[in-house]
């Protein structure tokens, strides 16, 4: 069995102040943070004693969790699991990445955000250098938003062309066709997120080979399907797995909708799935869709928030 987790514990806190972000700026209180770490371990021993499924992990947290020793802790330790296959964390660079050095290359991953008006862009870029350094896979993304237009294409020509820079469609924002191949020529795959996909009744990973984690345990199909399927620590989550179409009428975040089936994402980032590298990369000649790609007839894929989120 290959089963993608995509874990988020109750961390809300984050060290940025993003306008377009609920959760900048926001503080934890330390009881919080103690429950967040004593979860976020016994979600790790669980990890390191299931070695009969072959797991794939994307920590998901609302705040930020590298700047939180027991997440690095979970990243180095995880990675050297036989039967991980990769371990991936979405974070804002803030923190020093030294500390993987520790950690196994072939399975750490982390999917980074820049956020310009945050943190100074040579920075940033020192940090994705020391990634480079260590052999560290990673992706880097922007929020679609014209005043990043700018930064994003100073970005972009600043990193390696064998790192992807993913754009996000800013949350309600509609971006006319000019606006779209703009962002298109730094990321060929935003049109997969310029518009919501429709998902209702459509087949999906989700519940079947990705499922949600919450830090009490708790087992969704994914983080936009409130109900539980099980629970991690009772073993129920093993009978709940199995294939079911979606509930929601519109998926348009791409930690869900690169799940969706009749999309094939899996294909195009087989092999990076959780931390956002599409296999073929650099490009040759392939662009995302320029119209809603729901209506276009894709093959099935077989098993591998928008503004303000990395995701």
């Amino acid at each position: 069995m290959n089963l993608a987790i995509l874990y988020r514990g109750p961390l809300a806190s984050c060290n940025y102040d993003c306008p377009y972000c609920p959760f900048a700026k926001r503080r934890d209180p330390p009881e919080l943070l103690r429950t967040d770490r004593a979860a976020l371990e016994r979600f790790a021993g669980w990890v390191a004693a299931t070695g009969d499924v072959r797991l794939s992990v994307l920590f998901t947290p609302w705040g930020e969790g590298l700047t939180r020793s027991w997440y690095r802790d979970a990243m180095v330790s995880l990675s050297h699991l036989p039967h991980v296959e990769r371990v991936v964390i979405q974070t804002n660079l803030a923190a020093r990445v030294d500390w993987l050095a520790d950690a196994d290359p072939r399975a750490a991953a982390l999917w980074a955000t820049y956020h310009p008006g945050q943190v100074e862009r040579d920075r940033f870029l020192g940090r994705c250098a020391r990634l480079t350094e260590l052999g560290v896979r990673y992706s880097v993304g922007v929020v679609g938003l014209p005043e990043h237009l700018a930064e994003a294409r100073a970005l972009r020509a600043a990193l390696p062309a064998e790192v992807y820079l993913w754009v996000n469609a800013a949350e309600g924002r509609r971006y006319d066709a000019a606006e779209e191949a703009t962002w298109t020529e730094l990321d060929p795959l935003f049109g997969y997120s310029v518009r919501p996909h429709v998902s209702l009744d459509r087949p999906c990973h989700a519940g079947e080979t990705a499922i949600s984690v919450r830090g009490d345990g708790t087992v969704r199909r994914c983080h936009f399907i409130d109900e539980p399927i099980g629970n991690l620590y009772d073993g129920s989550w093993r009978s709940a797995l199995r294939p079911r179409p979606c509930g929601n009428a519109i998926c348009d975040c791409h930690i869900g909708y690169v799940h969706l089936k009749p999309l094939g994402l899996r294909d195009v980032f087989a092999g990076g799935v959780l931390e956002r590298i599409p296999a073929a990369w650099p490009p040759q000649h392939r662009a995302a869709p320029t119209a809603a790609p729901e209506r276009r007839p894709v093959p099935i894929a077989t098993p591998g928030r928008r503004a303000g989120r990395p995701g």
